[in-house]
């Protein structure tokens, strides 16, 4: 090659030379994600700002700042961010409360087969619905069935993430992965792809790596229990004071065996009907307006009632409702009384708990003792657990209060299963409006993330904390050099590389060293970047080599959903690691052979199924 034509395509080897230094930036992890892409974009528009890059023969500008930035107006990224706050919103609405109760209480009667239908539904769900919110919701379920069956959390956690990750490797909304290479391949010039198009392989590789995780598990995965469980099997007593007021739905409950229906798992100690004490057994009696029920619950109990009926509560809601600024974030923690504190000796009426911090005392939990009184005339003590309810943003401010010490990890957001309906239709209806192309898949998000807001199954706020930054930046960036690779020939040039082995080896071989190739990248490297990257290096390499481009492009998403062998290459991998107590060796132990395998089978069986429906 000359100098002549090194200097006229300067922009393929800066493109080349910019993309090295994002992967290696990056893969390191020594700046943010956003100071890495914020730099990486300045780098790859500044230039091209001052120097278009155009078609010597036509004159046409192939590359400059407007189309650089077309990558974060792409509907492949309002499909993500849409996606992520329907997930959301089935998070928060608690709209898979339901059957995830119903396994729960399977394993029970079912024991390792009911886990066997858990990890199926977790596998079902991450097909059409983010990997992430699908995780956060069953770790705590995992972490209650390990507890409850005696088994190591550390056997089951990684399964749970890998899990969800094969099962997203079957629709083209499974993961923010699989849309991004739909979207660059279509910018490479290829059709879109059908929503169901992953299907066929992608449950070949569920069931392999299913079954590899069902045989190894108990041989590759740690023995390893910590003092840190997420959720422990937690017995503990609080008291708390119910009062009926207008509307309440106790008004007219009358007991069955000494329990009220309407309080499950929840014991009643007392009833205070004006100046008269109702102690147990409560025969004949029903409750009236203004009565006081001084009852004992565990933690789970109080919650549940909370989020199940929360009119039975209203004199906790109303309070809290009304706080200033309020966001209808409802957030549980607890809080024990600090030695030397100046509340010790004073009641909760006298301390002005509610408003001082805008938050109402739930419950108290005094070891060894029995309480029967009302619970706002306590004289505090040190050691008591308060369990207190409050806005999210009134209940960090706790952090700082010398009074009490706040247990961090038991702060919970309490969910509002009253729109867990809502949120479920719009969730099926964006499913069902992508899958039958009646909508585009960005539409449908969209719609669907308008709606969980609108329907109140999130607020603003929820809605905006689940738009992760760093993914719309990491992805913005990553189409941008996905797309100056591509006008550049960098893609071109890099798949002239590759496409000696189509030529030597048939597209076997060639699919074999582009899957292995993605995945050592997705481990090192984003798993968006490393296909919006590589797919249009994928589609010029088959064009080479006169295979159908779509066959690299399945190879690339496959591959590139292969995050298994670091904990850092996929979030649902964070997401467990602390739960789980893994180390980083852990993931490496289970993942390469993992990947691996999958590897393996994919090479095997994808040329059959290729051949099969005429792409090879």
């Amino acid at each position: 090659m000359t100098l002549d034509e090194l200097i006229q395509q300067w922009p393929m080897w800066y493109v080349l030379v910019v993309i090295a230094g994002a992967v290696i930036a990056y893969a390191l992890d020594r700046f943010s994600i956003e100071v890495v892409s914020g730099a990486v974009l300045v780098a790859l528009i500044v230039p091209f700002a001052l120097f278009p890059y155009s078609d010597p023969t036509t004159g046409e500008v192939l590359l400059d700042p407007a189309q650089l930035l077309m990558g974060f107006a792409s509907p492949a990224l309002f499909a993500i961010l849409g996606l992520l706050i329907v997930g959301q919103g089935m998070y928060q609405s608690g709209a898979l409360e339901y059957p995830t109760q119903v396994l729960v209480k399977a394993y029970e009667k079912l024991g390792k087969l009911a886990v066997v239908l858990i990890f199926a539904f977790i596998t079902v769900v991450s097909a059409f619905l983010n990997n992430t919110p699908v995780v956060v919701m069953f770790v705590p379920i995992i972490a209650a069935i390990a507890a409850q069956g005696g088994i190591p959390s550390s056997k089951m956690m990684m399964p749970l993430s890998f899990l969800s990750i094969l099962g997203g490797m079957c629709t083209t909304i499974g993961s923010s992965t699989n849309l991004l290479a739909v979207e660059a391949f279509e910018l490479a010039g290829g059709p879109r792809l059908d929503f169901f198009a992953l299907m066929p392989m992608g449950l070949v590789l569920v069931a392999v790596g299913a079954i590899y995780l069902a045989i190894t598990s108990r041989f590759l995965l740690p023995d390893r229990e910590g003092p840190n469980d997420l959720v422990e099997k937690d017995g503990r007593q609080f008291v708390a004071q119910i009062e009926i007021g207008r509307g309440n739905p106790l008004i007219g409950a009358s007991p069955k065996a000494g329990r009220f229906e309407e309080l499950p798992d929840i014991t009643v100690r007392m009833i205070q009907r004006k100046d008269e004490v109702i102690l147990p057994p409560f025969d004949d009696v029903k409750l009236r307006l203004g009565d006081k029920l001084i009852v004992a619950g565990t933690r789970a109990a109080l919650t549940d009632l909370l989020r199940r009926r929360p009119q039975i509560l209203d004199s906790f809601m109303s309070e809290v409702e009304t706080a200033e600024g309020a966001s209808g974030e409802l957030t549980m923690v607890e809080a024990v009384v600090a030695p030397g504190s100046r509340i010790i000796g004073r009641s909760i009426n006298q301390i002005r708990f509610r408003f001082q911090t805008n938050c109402v005392i739930v419950g108290l939990q005094r070891r060894s003792r029995m309480i029967r009184t009302d619970i706002a005339s306590i004289r505090l003590e040190a050691g008591d657990v308060l369990l207190i309810l409050g806005d999210r943003s009134d209940v960090r401010a706790l952090r700082g209060d010398r009074d009490i010490i706040m247990l961090e990890r038991s702060m919970q957001e309490i969910q509002d299963i009253a729109h867990a309906r809502y949120a479920a239709l719009i969730f099926l209806g964006v499913v069902g409006a992508a899958s039958t192309g009646f909508l585009p898949i960005s539409v449908a998000a969209i719609l669907g993330a308008m709606l969980m807001v609108a329907t109140g199954c999130l607020n603003v706020r929820q809605a905006a904390r689940a738009v992760d930054r760093r993914v719309y930046l990491l992805v913005g960036v990553a189409l941008a050099l996905g797309f100056a690779l591509d006008r550049t020939g960098g893609a071109a040039y890099l798949a002239s590389f590759i496409v000696p082995l189509a030529e030597n080896g048939g597209p076997i071989t060639l699919m074999a060293v582009v899957f292995a190739i993605t995945a050592i990248m997705t481990n090192l490297l984003s798993n968006n970047a490393t296909a919006v990257l590589l797919t249009p290096i994928g589609v010029n390499a088959a064009t080479a080599a006169g295979i159908d481009p779509t066959v690299m492009v399945l190879t690339i998403i496959y591959a590139a959903n292969c995050s298994f062998a670091t904990p850092v290459a996929y979030q649902t991998n964070l997401l467990v690691m602390g739960p789980g107590h893994y180390r980083f060796g852990d993931f490496i132990r289970v993942g390469v052979p993992l990947t691996i395998l999958l590897w393996l089978t994919y090479i095997v069986v994808a040329p059959f199924y290729f051949r099969a429906v005429g792409l090879l």
